[in-house]
């Protein structure tokens, strides 16, 4: 194997190592996250994409050079095996083939790792976005819910002091009418009382009016009959005279 292969090889043994490792359960997206947010990655971010690209680049030269190597070699048998003056060549050209093919399965193996190995990164980084959202708006949810509860528990304790407020000014007002009513039904009973002693007086002035009416009268009738008396004792002053 050429040194080419050998690195392609290691590559390969490499990104089965990493996918495993991304793969194992006990390791949450999280930690992940925490790992690909060190500074390190972040220094090397600006060359990540221009190093993907070129492996993509090598693997795809290296994947069509395996398959040109395989159509080549493939093709040999047939005719070298009718040479019977090369009686090694069936075999060199067999042992040439699985070559080609073992490198095909390398380089095209790497390949499809290689752009395995970058939507599980991504994937992994989603997800652990997606979880940390998840848990802001957990929290957010049980915040609102509490505040919620807040509010409501707030709410019916301003409901019973308004119904006890209520409550007592119901209390207050019918105390306050039923007052209302006591004073009424006393001016109605003084204003009887009154009304009473008024028409009482009423007639009492009708009778003193009366009687005065009367004993005017009488003064007037007790006037003339002096009168008449005066007159008759002057009458019978002169005829003795």
């Amino acid at each position: 194997m050429t040194l080419q292969w050998v690195a392609v090889a290691t590559f390969l043994y490499a990104e089965i190592g990493l996918i495993l490792i991304f793969c194992l359960p006990f390791i949450p997206p999280q930690r992940w996250q925490k790992i690909f947010s060190f500074n390190v990655w972040g220094k090397i971010a600006t060359f990540w994409n221009k190093a993907f690209l070129t492996i993509i680049v090598l693997l795809i030269v290296l994947f069509l050079d395996a398959v040109r190597e395989v159509r080549k070699y493939s093709s040999i048998p047939a005719i070298e095996k009718g040479l019977s003056s090369k009686p090694g060549a069936y075999e060199h050209a067999q042992m040439k083939l699985f070559r080609s093919q073992r490198n095909l399965y390398i380089s095209g193996f790497s390949l499809f790792f290689w752009l395995v190995l970058r939507r599980l990164v991504t994937l992994i980084t989603q997800l652990a976005i997606e979880l940390s959202n998840k848990g802001v708006l957990k929290t957010q949810a049980e915040n609102t819910n509490e505040a919620a509860k807040k509010f409501m528990e707030e709410n019916e304790r301003l409901k019973q002091l308004l119904k006890n407020y209520v409550n007592e000014e119901e209390h207050i007002l019918e105390a306050e009418n039923k007052k209302l009513i006591e004073d009424q039904e006393k001016l109605k009973t003084e204003l009887k009382k009154t009304s009473d002693a008024l028409s009482k007086a009423q007639n009492d002035v009708m009778t003193m009016k009366m009687q005065s009416e009367r004993l005017s009268e009488e003064y007037d009738r007790l006037l003339k009959e002096h009168s008449e008396l005066q007159n008759r004792l002057g009458k019978d002053s002169k005829k003795g005279l």
